[in-house]
């Protein structure tokens, strides 16, 4: 009981000296603790290579989930498998972005209705679906957020077997859009998605990095698109149009949107837990993380989608 009392006194107390403090001072030591790569990556999941385009440096599963969680506000998801951050630029900026990357094993998507869908169409169902889940976003403590529209159409490489497209979205009354662009990588098995989490005012920056990033990721010889055996594999329940939509995301539900806000009190914040739970426990600094309330809450939305 003493020490839960200091524990909350020495919160109280970090807490405001360290946001008093620059916000530079917490960026820049925050920056140097985070490790990036560059070159070849042999991706954990998917059976995947990631080659880190020019312009860019990647981060892993690790430090991408803090970052997303604990810094930029996000619920945790744990199938995150890394990121690739803009070279020059970190990541507790104001005008800092990243393509967030993971891999969904469901299946062979086929893509026969790439050329049929009516995207507009396709909005207006996407809008209601958004709203419908607010309600759990707000019980969940998280801000509500409004789908504006298409940040940038869907497009359909059939040459690559890469799907891409851009929504903007406004989240509670942030003054400031975001923009969420998503690439979808097909494979034999399944599906390397790759999203942008950024500002509307980084689109430009954002739409002109798409070209090396479509050819960045790619499945290993014998599980590309091309590898497909209609005897043995399994094909997903959804196609193009579906992808789009989200409905293969239903399993996350509102969790698939990420937003980027709170970054310099993020760090201020973080830097005041550990210091305080080093002088309590003695021991070594650590990132304070979301407790996963979030499990009977997916497997719900799961069974309500079915």
């Amino acid at each position: 009981m003493k020490k839960t009392i200091l524990f909350l006194f020495l919160i109280s107390f970090f807490t405001p000296k360290i946001v008093a403090q620059e916000p530079k001072n917490n960026d820049e030591l925050f920056e140097k603790t985070l490790d990036y790569k560059s070159g070849k990556i042999t991706l954990p999941e998917g059976d995947g290579t990631l080659n880190v385009p020019q312009g860019f440096k990647f981060l892993n599963a690790e430090q991408t989930q803090g970052i997303l969680t604990n810094l930029w506000g996000n619920p945790e998801d744990k199938s995150v498998l890394g990121s690739l951050v803009p070279d020059g630029k970190g990541v507790t900026h104001s005008d800092s972005w990243m393509f967030v990357i993971t891999y969904q094993g469901d299946g062979f998507v086929k893509d026969d209705d790439a050329g049929d869908i009516d995207y507009d169409d396709l909005l207006k169902t996407m809008k209601e679906d958004v709203l419908t889940a607010n309600q759990e976003r707000v019980k969940e403590g998280y801000k509500e957020v409004q789908l504006v529209g298409w940040a940038s159409k869907p497009y359909y490489d059939s040459n690559l077997k890469v799907l891409h497209w851009a929504k903007e979205l406004k989240f509670g009354k942030d003054e400031a859009n975001t923009l969420n662009y998503d690439l979808r990588v097909l494979g034999r098995k399944g599906m390397y998605n790759i999203s942008a989490v950024a500002g509307m005012n980084e689109l430009a920056e954002v739409k002109a990095s798409i070209p090396g990033i479509l050819k960045s990721v790619e499945f290993n010889d014998g599980n590309k698109y091309l590898d497909f055996d209609a005897d043995t594999d399994t094909v997903a329940a959804w196609t193009i149009g579906g992808l789009v939509a989200g409905k293969v995301l239903a399993k996350v539900g509102f969790f698939a949107i990420l937003a980027k806000f709170g970054k310099i009190i993020g760090v201020a914040l973080i830097a005041a837990f550990a210091a305080a739970k080093k002088f309590l426990f003695g021991k070594k600094d650590q990132v304070v993380t979301r407790p996963q309330e979030e499990t009977a809450l997916l497997e719900e939305n799961n069974s309500t989608e079915e």
